[in-house]
C-alpha cells in the first residue's frame, strides 16, 4: 500500500514516467476548471471591444465577401452551381473552426507558463478548453450559415440538403481532434523552438489553399488529386458541403481514412504533450 493512501490522502500527485502514463479521467475530474477556462477565453475575446460577440459573425462574413469578390467575380472559380456566397461561407466556417483550434492550442505552454509554474492541474485542460470555447464560436457561425441557407433556399437556389447531415457531430469531433492534435504538437515543440510559433499562422493560411475551401474538388486536375487526398481536411469540407448543400459527394473510404488519421494524430500529440510537460518549465 502506498504511503499516501496509508495516511488517508484523497489525491496523490506523481510525476509521469512513461509515454503511456495518461489518465483521461483526470480531465473529467477537473471539468469545473475547464469550464472556467472556457469562460475566460470567451470573455477575453470580446473584452474592451465595441461590437463584442458580433465579431464571431463579422469575421467569417468579411472573409466570405472577400472570397466572393476575388475568387467568384474576378477569378471566376466554379462553385458547383451553388451561389458563390453560400459556397464560400460553408468552407469558411468549417476551416475557421479548425484554424482557430490549431492556432490557439499551438501556444499552450508559452501563454500559460505563469499558471503551470504555480499550481497543479492536468495540463491538457487548457487545450481542451480552447477547443470547447472555439466550438461556441463555431455554433454561432453555424446558425448564421443556416440562416443564409434558408434564405437562398427560399430564393429558389439549387440546394438539396442530404441525410448525411446526421454526420455533423462526427465531422465536428474530427475537426476538433485534428486541430487539437496539430496544435498540441506545435505547442510541445515551441518550448524549445520558438520559431515554430511564427510559422504556424502562415502555414495554416497556405494549408487553406491546399484545401477545397475556395474551390470544389471537382475543379482540381486529375494529376493533382493525390495532393487533396493527402489532406485530412478535404473529406471534412466536402462532406459538410454535400450534407447541407447537396453538391459533390462523400467518398466514405477517404473520409474514414481521414477520420482515422485525425484520431491517430491526436493520440500521438497527447503522448508527445505528456512527455514534454514534465520538463517544459526548464526550457520555456
Amino acid at each position: 500500500m502506498e504511503k499516501g493512501v496509508e495516511k488517508g490522502w484523497d489525491n496523490i500527485i506523481r510525476s509521469r514516467n512513461g509515454w503511456l502514463d495518461i489518465n483521461p479521467g483526470e480531465i473529467w475530474k477537473y471539468r469545473d476548471l475547464i469550464g472556467l477556462f472556457v469562460w475566460r477565453d470567451f470573455v477575453y475575446f470580446y473584452k474592451q471591444t465595441i461590437l463584442g460577440p458580433l465579431w464571431y459573425l463579422i469575421q467569417p462574413l468579411l472573409t466570405t465577401l472577400v472570397f466572393t469578390v476575388i475568387f467568384g467575380n474576378v477569378a471566376h472559380l466554379p462553385t458547383d452551381g451553388l451561389p458563390p456566397f453560400l459556397f464560400y461561407l460553408s468552407g469558411t466556417i468549417v476551416w475557421k473552426y479548425f484554424a482557430d483550434c490549431l492556432n490557439s492550442t499551438s501556444n499552450t505552454f508559452v501563454n500559460n507558463a505563469h499558471l503551470f509554474g504555480k499550481v497543479y492541474f492536468p495540463r491538457l485542460a487548457v487545450p481542451v478548453s480552447v477547443v470547447i470555447s472555439n466550438l461556441i464560436g463555431f455554433g454561432i457561425q453555424f446558425l448564421m450559415f443556416l440562416a443564409f441557407l434558408l434564405f437562398y433556399r427560399l430564393q429558389g437556389a439549387a440546394i438539396q440538403p442530404q441525410v448525411a447531415i446526421l454526420l455533423l457531430p462526427l465531422l465536428i469531433v474530427q475537426i476538433a481532434a485534428l486541430g487539437l492534435g496539430f496544435g498540441i504538437i506545435v505547442s510541445s515543440l515551441t518550448t524549445k523552438y520558438r520559431d515554430l510559433a511564427q510559422l504556424v499562422t502562415f502555414g495554416v493560411q497556405l494549408w487553406m489553399f491546399l484545401t477545397p475551401v475556395v474551390y470544389p474538388s471537382s475543379s482540381v486536375p486529375d494529376k493533382w488529386r493525390w495532393a487533396l487526398a493527402l489532406n485530412p481536411m478535404t473529406p471534412v469540407i466536402e462532406a459538410f458541403r454535400y450534407a447541407f448543400l447537396g453538391t459533390g459527394s462523400i467518398n466514405l473510404l477517404s473520409w474514414m481514412v481521414s477520420l482515422a488519421a485525425s484520431l491517430c494524430i491526436l493520440f500521438g500529440a497527447i503522448l508527445l504533450f505528456n512527455r514534454v510537460e514534465k520538463t517544459f518549465m526548464d526550457t520555456v
